[in-house]
């Protein structure tokens, strides 16, 4: 790996771990619906002004009715499962649990579509799941019928991005990664706008937040799903899926490292031992198999 494609590497992890910091501070404030319709609906417009000023053309190829299903699953359910964990979740949690997409996908695969399980694969599901249980169990946030109900909305969001790996493949292959970018982020939209209509219009929040909340939603929008969308594909063409795949390793870092240096959260040796765990299961996973 060249060192520019190790420094987007690095500049991908450092800004999907910061999407959970961003999400921490909005979803308390605002709650659900409105964290996650107003995450990819931001994302959304950004994609379509960087597509203008590049001058992208808009041909999906017959797949668009495709690309807005599969961003229902890769982006609109996700993000309002992610946006109920960070309502009592703190942003180091959250990040960790997001590393278990590649056992996720492991675990849809032999499941609904047919892929082969090896031994290694389970038992790097099973290790993954232990190291979930232990940082929920053993770490700094009290374990309450509340963690639980967020460590399974972000379990919930992962299994999400495992069915949308394969439907992806089936379905818009072929397709400009940006064309899918800007396709899944539209479809998210479509999805989530009546929802957040009805929650705004039948229990308001509270309070619509100050200047804090808003920042941070225009870097949870921009930053970190529209820019980070765009590098990711920049990384897929560059280095290849695999490499890039390794960036789930990095995210859990920068996610915890956010949330203590930026929120305070407090950090504990649960966060070693399960951080380890998931990062044993990934490497079950993801290691490539003997010719």
């Amino acid at each position: 790996m060249s060192p520019i494609a190790l420094a987007r590497l690095l500049t991908l992890a450092a800004v999907w771990g910061a999407s959970f910091l961003f999400m921490r501070i909005i979803a308390p404030e605002l709650g659900t619906l409105p964290t996650a319709f107003f995450r990819v609906s931001i994302a959304c417009l950004g994609l379509v002004a960087l597509f203008a000023a590049a001058r992208v053309r808009w041909d999906f190829q017959g797949k668009l009715g495709a690309c807005l299903v599969l961003g229902m699953i890769n982006s609109g359910i996700p993000a309002t499962f992610y946006s109920v964990a960070a309502q009592v979740l703190p942003a180091g949690y959250s990040a960790i649990f997001n590393a278990t997409t590649p056992l996720m996908g492991v675990l849809v695969g032999a499941l609904f579509f047919r892929e082969p399980m090896t031994l290694a694969k389970l038992c790097g599901i099973f290790l993954g799941l232990f190291g979930v249980g232990i940082l929920s169990g053993a770490g700094p946030v009290a374990l309450d019928l509340a963690l639980l109900q967020g460590a399974l909305a972000c379990l919930a969001a992962t299994t999400c991005y495992g069915f949308a790996g394969f439907l992806a493949r089936r379905w818009v292959s072929g397709l400009d990664s940006r064309l899918s970018a800007l396709g899944s982020m539209l479809g998210a939209t479509l999805m989530l706008s009546p929802l957040f209509a009805w929650s705004a219009l039948s229990q308001p929040p509270a309070s619509w937040g100050g200047w804090q909340v808003w920042l941070s939603l225009l870097g949870l929008g921009l930053l970190c799903t529209a820019f980070a969308y765009i590098l990711y594909f920049r990384l897929l063409e560059e280095i290849g899926p695999v490499k890039a795949s390794t960036v789930t390793f990095l995210i859990p870092v920068f996610g915890v490292l956010w949330g203590a240096w930026l929120l305070d959260e407090p950090l504990s040796m649960a966060h070693l031992y399960g951080g380890l765990l998931i990062g044993a299961a990934l490497w079950l996973v993801l290691r490539p198999a003997r010719s």
